[in-house]
């Protein structure tokens, strides 16, 4: 469902502050897969989730969706293959518009223009069926601007969103990273009932090492803009905290300097 094939980026090229982000990453989900990917500061899981979602273009390699190669196109073209939330709740969403109105551009997404009406009774059945699977009374409130919503009631409408019309793959960017613990374990149970029940191709960035391996069939830990570990099935349930940190203490020869990453 999503191949990257030898995927390298540097920023600011020929310069002192030349930096490799992305180093000859290779990477293949199936579908159904269900990736969590992990690491430090700067080694590089933002901008691998921007190549894949064509807001940054590689210097070097393949982005494939669905066997559809994608590499060229830009960000709004892969729209209708891709669906994202973001780390900022304000993003991913227009807050001076209502939910039925954010709903009706989500659901226009991978339609052909047209000037008929984005909201009718017929989809308004329909966003009200989908927002009772949230399970936080919005299905009430298709009129209440989204930017009277806390953080978790538009992160959730986020992940409707960015799942209303059954894309290719899923990506999730630190999407409980700036909600309260709260807020944050709610959104993670929808994360897991929504690609559980859709069966979608998710590939997950977080920088809490317990939901990484609380989450997915399959695991990636990047480092330095290299993939360095890659586990899944049962050798990832076996997982825990303390192994995560001696392989990476094994493979890089330095213990893993990131706090946020073992306390989450």
């Amino acid at each position: 469902m999503l191949e990257l094939n030898h995927i390298s980026l540097t920023f600011n090229e020929d310069t002192s502050d030349e930096k490799k982000v992305l180093k000859d990453i290779n990477l293949r989900l199936e579908k159904g897969d269900f990736v969590t990917v992990i690491g430090s500061n700067g080694a590089g899981k933002s901008t691998l989730m921007n190549v894949i979602s064509g807001a940054l273009y590689p210097d070097l390699g393949q982005v494939k969706i669905n066997h559809k190669q994608v590499t060229g196109l830009p960000e709004y073209k892969r729209s209708q293959y891709i669906g994202r939330v973001f780390q900022d709740p304000m993003a991913g969403t227009s807050p001076t518009m209502t939910i039925e109105e954010n709903l009706a551009i989500a659901y226009s997404r991978a339609k052909k223009r047209s000037l008929k009406l984005g909201v009718n009774k017929k989809r308004r059945e329909l966003f009200e069926q989908a927002l009772e699977t949230l399970n936080l009374g919005l299905e009430k409130r298709l009129n209440v601007k989204v930017g009277l919503l806390s953080g978790g009631e538009r992160q959730a409408l986020s992940l409707l969103m960015a799942t209303f019309t059954d894309p290719d793959i899923l990506l999730l960017d630190e999407h409980t990273a700036a909600l309260d613990p709260a807020r944050a374990e709610l959104i993670t149970q929808l994360t897991r009932d929504v690609v559980q029940s859709t069966d979608l191709t998710t590939l997950m960035v977080t920088h809490n090492m317990q939901q990484a391996l609380d989450l997915g069939n399959r695991l990636i830990m990047m480092d330095k803009g290299q993939i360095i570990l890659d586990i899944s099935g049962t050798e990832k349930k076996a997982l825990t905290i303390d192994k995560l940190l001696y392989e990476f203490q094994r493979i890089r020869g330095e213990k893993l300097d990131s706090d946020r990453a073992v306390l989450g």
